[in-house]
């Protein structure tokens, strides 16, 4: 994983705050953003000037310090969640990693990503929502008609304050259903995180209680490659319900014989 911003400062603050809560056997260990003011003057090193950002790097970017990392069984790891606002907690969970896997073929689909949006897109993961939206690949993965409703929508959940996600799709099925499907997106070497699967589910079930909630996540793989995965959440928490890959490709690159593989794959509608 990527190292923390600051890495020295963060780590000595996130530590002292975890340590100063925590008590064997716990499984949560909740703190407030605030105490990283009174931590700071405690350990006198400066205060970053965006105190969020030191959580947000431990929640999505890098791994929490070895000294937490250790207080997990096997199995379990450490992350931070949402607990209000400017609350949150250091949660204890099952381990959780999201990588695509190398056993799915990648489905070839005419790339209709303008050109002007190829050669101006300025970072991976905006990029990324592009491909998405202009090959209207969240319809062909999820089975639904959809419309981008908003991107990097930012609002409140109750019990765990303000939530952020990339972008947010309505759709509806054949059968007439209302769908609300949120999307996390990532590029680089960036991963998905379970936190962030988390607050889209729980946005999109406050937020639109009478729609059909599913989240979905996406992520660049080599060769420009886009793994989709769907997730729900179970008895094991959230979990992976659906995974596909697809390869936007210049429409003469998608051959005869790749239309007669597509079509005999199709699974036979009731």
């Amino acid at each position: 994983m990527a190292k923390a911003k600051n890495p020295n400062r963060y780590i000595r603050l996130i530590e002292t705050i975890f340590h100063s809560h925590y008590k064997s056997g716990a499984v949560e260990v909740p703190f407030e953003r605030n105490e990283f003011e009174s931590t700071a003057k405690k350990l006198r090193i400066k205060l970053p000037k965006n105190q969020g950002d030191a959580i947000y790097s431990f929640r999505y970017r890098v791994r929490l310090p070895e000294s937490i990392r250790s207080l997990a069984p096997s199995g379990k790891e450490w992350i931070i969640r949402p607990a209000g606002r400017s609350k949150y907690c250091f949660a204890l969970v099952a381990e959780w990693t999201v990588a695509p896997s190398r056993n799915w073929t990648a489905i070839k689909v005419p790339d209709s990503t303008p050109g002007l949006i190829e050669k101006y897109s300025l970072s991976d993961e905006q990029a990324l929502l592009a491909k998405l939206r202009y090959n209207r690949l969240i319809d062909i993965f999820s089975g639904v008609t959809c419309y981008s409703l908003q991107n990097h929508l930012r609002t409140t959940v109750a019990n765990m304050g303000q939530v952020e996600t990339d972008e947010i799709y309505v759709g509806v099925d054949r059968f007439g259903a209302h769908y609300v499907i949120p999307i996390q997106a990532k590029g680089g070497k960036d991963k998905l995180s379970v936190v962030q699967i988390e607050q889209d589910l729980a946005l999109a079930a406050e937020k639109f209680p009478a729609l059909v909630c599913p989240a979905i996540g996406a992520q660049f793989m080599d060769e420009g490659i886009i793994a989709l995965f769907e997730f729900e959440v179970g008895g094991n928490g959230v979990t992976v319900s659906a995974e596909r890959h697809y390869q936007l490709v210049p429409p003469d690159q998608l051959s005869l014989e790749d239309l007669e593989t597509y079509r005999k794959s199709r699974s036979v509608l009731p």
